[in-house]
């Protein structure tokens, strides 16, 4: 359809859509909610359905400061909820190298993160977006979107319509919105596979405390993270290319090797999800169609591997600035000044997208070595960590990735 051409008739109207009821939908409902924007959020699952696998545990501070400006309580709320763990430790080969404890936090403000597992993420956010207004369409699958200069038609499976100003594409890696307004994905696949498990607390309860090992030597040599969370605690196990997939997928197997691994005596929790991913970092061309009237955002624009958990916080930003950007449009008083906002929206969110692939990529290729020179780098400050303590700071902060860039000083997930 060209941008002039005039749209048919629909069944609902609205302002603005926001397609896919994930976090950063969510998220984009509750800012534009909290600018006086009437919005339909359409999400292809029912209502009672629970998003499958292992997902994004950890949200920034700032996702929780954007949470709370535009729902007061909301981010208070999650923060305590979650999890804040107050000590860290790195190991190489079974060996401390770096440990550090936090005092815990005093005062009444935001914490620097709060862990707790993505469906409890979405129960908050779903709950503050109905609460505020939002009106949120379930067992719509979007299967058509026509986009012109002045609207956007979207059209469901099951034949429903609604024409809107702006459409907020949250609809996560395999966004139809992006495949209907022709916006292509590019970048690399990571070597290799993780396998991320979730395990509720059992009857030895594990300290809140986040440990990183490299070559764990009760995994063969693998790396392996463990995070806590609200009720449990996350593996994320590194594997090799020709490493068995069952071996580390079958449940059965997992509860007779893993309490080992983590130095359990008894048998660990219940096994709640195994998951094996292929990491992904991949952009989308541009965040916003031909029009101007679509905005990408979250795992429809860009996904990264989760070090740093810039995934879902930076698509936490992204709804944001969407909704902002929408905002300004909508009252702008020409379609000139309408279309600059969208486009400075597009433009400034994927360079902040770029600046995090960067970063993650660094912390990929620290975790997965290419040549025996970056081996041999990591090796020698196992060894000498113990005795050169910045050897094992850097141990500890390089699977992360640097923290800022040159484009910007903001924090991670932006």
């Amino acid at each position: 359809m060209s941008p002039d051409e005039q749209l048919p008739p629909a069944t609902h109207d609205t302002p603005v859509l926001v397609v896919g009821a994930g976090p950063v939908g969510l998220a984009a409902a509750l800012a534009l909610r909290a600018l006086g924007i009437p919005v339909t959020v359409l999400e292809a699952r029912p209502r009672d359905a629970q998003r499958p696998g292992s997902r994004a545990l950890y949200v920034h501070r700032s996702s929780l400061r954007l949470l709370e400006q535009a729902h007061p309580g909301l981010g208070r709320e999650m923060a305590d909820f979650g999890t804040v763990w107050h000590a860290r430790r790195t190991l190489y080969r079974g060996r401390e190298v770096y440990a550090r404890t936090y005092p815990p936090a005093s005062g009444t403000g935001l914490p620097p993160f709060t862990s707790l597992r993505q469906i409890d993420t979405e129960r908050f956010l779903r709950d503050a977006a109905e609460s505020a207004g939002a009106r949120i369409e379930w067992d719509a699958e979007v299967r058509a979107v026509a986009a012109s200069s002045k609207a956007v038609q979207v059209t469901a499976a099951d034949g429903r319509q609604w024409t809107a100003q702006y459409v907020v594409a949250a609809d996560g890696a395999r966004s139809a919105v992006r495949r209907c307004a022709g916006i292509e994905l590019g970048g690399s696949r990571a070597e290799g596979f993780h396998v991320v498990i979730d395990v509720a607390n059992g009857p030895q309860v594990r300290p809140a405390i986040r440990e990183l090992h490299y070559a764990h030597p009760r995994a063969g040599g693998r790396h392996v993270l463990t995070v806590p969370f609200t009720g449990g605690f996350q593996i994320d196990l590194q594997c090799k290319e020709d490493d068995p997939v069952e071996k580390f997928t079958d449940r059965d197997v997992l509860q007779r090797w893993l309490p080992r691994m983590i130095g359990c005596r008894e048998a660990i929790g219940d096994l709640m999800w195994v998951s094996r991913y292929r990491f992904l970092q991949v952009l989308a061309d541009r965040f916003t169609d031909g029009t101007g009237r679509v905005l990408l955002a979250g795992e429809a624009a860009h996904l990264f591997p989760p070090f740093g958990a810039r995934g879902m916080n930076s698509g936490i930003a992204d709804a944001d600035a969407a909704a902002t950007a929408i905002a300004l449009a909508l009252s702008a008083v020409s379609a000139e000044r309408g279309r600059a906002a969208v486009e400075a929206y597009a433009r400034d969110r994927r360079a902040a997208a770029v600046d995090n692939s960067a970063a993650v990529g660094a912390a990929l290729s620290h975790l997965r070595p290419a040549g025996k020179l970056a081996q041999a780098k990591i090796e020698t400050a196992g060894r000498l960590a113990p005795w050169v303590p910045r050897l094992g700071e850097w141990l500890e902060r390089a699977p992360y990735g640097p923290r800022t860039t040159h484009r910007r000083r903001s924090g991670p997930g932006y």
